[in-house]
């Protein structure tokens, strides 16, 4: 696991975690970087996500959010619809963290 404490040491401000998950083990975690999709910062906490399009247009890469931060994108993509919305499903290659969350890496079907 990539960062064990939430707190910058230089600036002693707190630092915003990404967390992966598959039940209820965690994979491992990452700081925040801001602009990074899910995808981005599961590669940076070693952690696998299967990609395809990486785009929106496929699914490949559904994921579920278990803090509801990730926003959505304005024109929903073809590989999101509002069933899999509704479900907490989100997109790991166009979503894009803002602030400390978790990622179930399973999908939310």
């Amino acid at each position: 696991m990539a960062e064990s404490d939430s707190r910058n040491e230089n600036t002693n401000e707190q630092v915003k975690l990404v967390r992966f998950f598959m039940g209820a083990k965690l994979l491992g975690q990452t700081r925040l970087v801001t602009g990074d999709t899910i995808v981005d910062h599961a590669e940076l906490a070693g952690v696998y996500i299967p990609t395809n399009c990486t785009s929106g247009r496929c699914g490949t890469c559904l994921v579920t959010p278990l803090t509801d931060t990730i926003a959505l994108p304005d024109v929903l993509p073809p590989g999101l619809d509002d069933f899999t919305i509704e479900e907490g499903g989100r997109l790991g290659c166009i979503s894009k963290p803002t602030t400390d969350c978790d990622i179930d890496i399973r999908p939310p079907l």
